[in-house]
């Protein structure tokens, strides 16, 4: 059983959210602004968060900042700014995933469940620390930060899955249904706009011409010496 936190100032979205996701066996806690979101997160010891962005007292934005300053829980944005900078500015932060409204409850509980799987996961099976070496690159699996040319950028959890793949097999064309897999589980439809959003963010951290698109096919990590 898991504690999830809800926080949307629209009471309906809440109640709608709830009623999917405590069909999983899980325990919901609910906010309708952002200060109520933060004294839940003081108060308990969420497993996951879904935040919507315009909130009053404190946007989501800030839920993000607050919620990673402790220890590491899987943060879903739903929201009604459907701009490529929202997205950006969201995972930029933090966030995990990103849903636009209006959306489809079932779909966000298959999220939650596959965030969940993943998050436990990792928790229950630690694994040896684990660096992958690209030419001038160094990914640090553990502490989710990607090394280029002696400067350290902190990833995202989805940043560090799918620079993980590309990394793996530096060269190999992956899919973006293959890369939507690896990082968010298969229970989850391709989102284009979250893949490129995250691919744009990692070209800013690994350098220009690292992460080519190959058009109607996917991406690729280049090969360099």
């Amino acid at each position: 059983m898991a504690k999830i936190l809800i926080a949307d100032d629209e009471k309906e979205i809440v109640r709608l959210l709830r009623m999917y996701i405590e069909a999983g066996d899980n325990t919901v806690y609910e906010a309708n602004d952002g200060l109520g979101a933060l004294q839940i997160l003081r108060e308990e010891s969420i497993d996951l968060a879904i935040v919507d962005i315009m909130m009053p007292g404190k946007n989501g934005y800030e839920i993000i900042r607050e919620i990673r300053k402790g220890r590491y829980i899987p943060i879903l944005v739903i929201s009604a700014k459907v701009a490529l900078s929202d997205r950006i500015l969201g995972m930029d932060l933090g966030a995990d995933d990103y849903i636009t409204k209006p959306f489809e409850p079932l779909e966000v509980a298959a999220r939650v469940r596959a965030h969940l799987r993943r998050a436990g996961a990792q928790a229950a099976q630690p694994e040896e620390p684990r660096r992958i070496t690209v030419g001038a690159l160094t990914l640090n699996c553990d502490e989710c930060t990607l090394t280029r040319d002696g400067q350290t950028h902190q990833l995202t959890k989805a940043e560090l899955r799918v620079l993980e793949l590309l990394m793996q097999h530096p060269g190999r064309v992956y899919t973006k249904e293959q890369i939507y897999s690896y990082a968010w589980g298969n229970e989850q439809p391709v989102d284009d706009n979250t893949i490129r959003v995250i691919i744009s963010r990692l070209r800013d951290k690994a350098g220009d011409g690292t992460i080519k698109t190959i058009r109607g096919l996917g991406y690729r990590l280049e090969k360099h010496e």
